[in-house]
């Protein structure tokens, strides 16, 4: 399906011309094409002329390292300058030369000039995709999923736009840059433990790697039955309760499940172990289930927000994050930590349709843009292939994910999930012996969790030894627990 083109009627769309010729005239007159590289875009300009004058600025500027309007008018076919001339009805090089003259603020004013530039595009933009999508629905054999599917992601080229233009300062001075790092390393000395990010709840990976990090992407591996959704959820309610908001975003399991996980991983530290299973069937003493109750009172304060839906896009993605940080704003609270499980169940775009590697990267590099674009954490879990079943050693490895697109490169830190007593539970042993020696090593490693560090930018790679209790979704520090 297609929505169909529309023809934008510049005049009954509030189109300003001003705003084009104010950037192209100060780009014409200074010759600084650099003041708005990797900001502006032709595309942003409504008027067929002045988006090929911008497209001739840049090829300028790429060929003479200049704009000005001189270098500019000679960069135009003479075929091309002629056609544009009978439009204008003047010689194009006297509207160049127009442009540059009558500019009000110069190449100074593009500070303000280019974000009422993109702003206008904006609003455009999303007038002629609203038309085109009236258009569309007047047709009754028209799937309406679709076409909100199409549109969404139209509009979310434009929110991206709109958020390119409104970023923050992005060149900072080493010494600015040094001036920040000393805040987190400040800010870690008076929270103590290292932390300069926002807290995993688990003292020795914390040690590992400072915290979570804003603007970084963790990526969280495991196989089937490993504890992921169980470490993820923890990771959430340990980085709340310390008062750091959390969006939990689940594509595979309901949100009545994982906040059954949550009471029974917060009745834990009470001593009250119940089985996540038992919780579902009913098959809890009155006791127990006072426990959970009180469980749910601690869950009430908390900042953990959970949506669940399946077959979400990156562009579901960013309209669900930014409903959750204006339910956020209205708790007093802000998103910090967004944790996505899981990463394979995100609905990858028809641009790379069959073809699953550059799918994954596609959605692997849309997960780090909204950490960085939302100045959030970002956990995202990911399940691993089935060629780890096919070794001896079935730990995980970063050769696991070279499979999945760009995963390894572009997460800030790689972490994966290995418990041995799940393949011993299945495992048999080939004699009496063996199957001794295997209920042995099952008695001693049935709560061990290894939380194997495979990748991080900024420390050393190990493996962190943890405490689990699977049964009731509880990770724990392996320093206050037994295996």
């Amino acid at each position: 399906m297609k929505i169909p083109p529309v023809t934008i009627n510049l005049e009954n769309c509030g189109f300003v011309v001003e705003l084009e010729q104010e950037v192209l005239g100060a780009l014409l007159v200074s010759g600084q094409h650099a003041a708005v590289r990797g900001v502006v875009r032709a595309d942003h300009f409504i008027e067929p002329i002045h988006r090929r004058i911008f497209e001739t600025i840049e090829l300028t500027a790429d060929r003479y390292n200049s704009s000005r309007v001189d270098l500019v008018a000679k960069m135009f076919p003479s075929d091309e300058a002629k056609a544009w001339s009978d439009q204008l009805k003047a010689p194009l090089t006297s509207y160049l030369a127009g442009l540059a003259a009558n500019t009000v603020y110069g190449v100074g004013g593009l500070k303000n000039s280019v974000p009422n530039l993109i702003q206008q595009w904006a609003r455009i933009s999303v007038g002629a995709e609203a038309e085109r999508v009236r258009l569309a629905s007047i047709d009754p054999g028209v799937d309406p999923a679709e076409l909100i599917r199409l549109a969404t992601r139209s509009l979310d080229d434009v929110a991206a736009g709109l958020r390119g233009a409104g970023r923050g300062k992005t060149r900072f001075s080493l010494s600015e840059a040094a001036d920040v790092a000393l805040e987190e390393v400040q800010t870690a000395i008076e929270h103590g433990g290292g932390i300069t990010g926002i807290t995993w709840g688990l003292t020795d990976v914390n040690k590992a790697t400072g915290g979570i990090h804003r603007r970084e992407m963790v990526v969280l591996g495991a196989r089937p039955g490993m504890g992921k959704t169980a470490v993820g959820l923890g990771i959430g309610i340990k980085a709340a309760q310390s008062g750091a908001g959390v969006g939990f975003i689940s594509l595979e399991m309901g949100s009545n499940r994982l906040a059954m996980r949550a009471l029974t991983d917060i009745a834990y530290d009470w001593n009250v172990r119940v089985a996540y299973s038992d919780l579902i069937t009913g098959n809890v003493s009155d006791k127990d289930f006072e426990s959970i109750c009180a469980a749910k009172q601690n869950l009430n304060s908390l900042p953990l927000w959970i949506e669940e839906q399946s077959g979400l896009s990156i562009s579901d993605l960013r309209v669900k994050v930014d409903r959750m940080q204006d339910i956020a704003d209205r708790a007093g609270s802000k998103i910090d930590l967004l944790i996505v499980d899981y990463l394979q169940l995100i609905a990858a775009s028809s641009r790379y349709s069959g073809n699953r590697n550059n799918e994954v990267s596609e959605i692997s590099a849309g997960l780090r843009q909204i950490a960085r674009e939302r100045d959030l954490a970002m956990v995202a879990l990911s399940q691993l292939s089935r060629g780890v079943e096919s070794r001896e050693d079935k730990r995980p490895m970063l050769a696991d994910l070279r499979d999945s697109g760009s995963l390894e490169q572009d997460a800030d830190t790689v972490v994966f999930l290995f418990r041995e007593a799940y393949y011993l539970e299945k495992a048999k042993g080939k004699d009496a012996d063996a199957e001794a020696d295997r209920v042995d090593r099952l008695i001693e490693c049935e709560n061990k969790l290894e939380f194997i560090i495979a990748k991080q930018r900024n420390g050393a790679v190990k493996t962190i030894d943890l405490f689990v209790d699977i049964a009731s979704s509880a990770v724990r520090n392996a320093t206050t627990r037994e295996f």
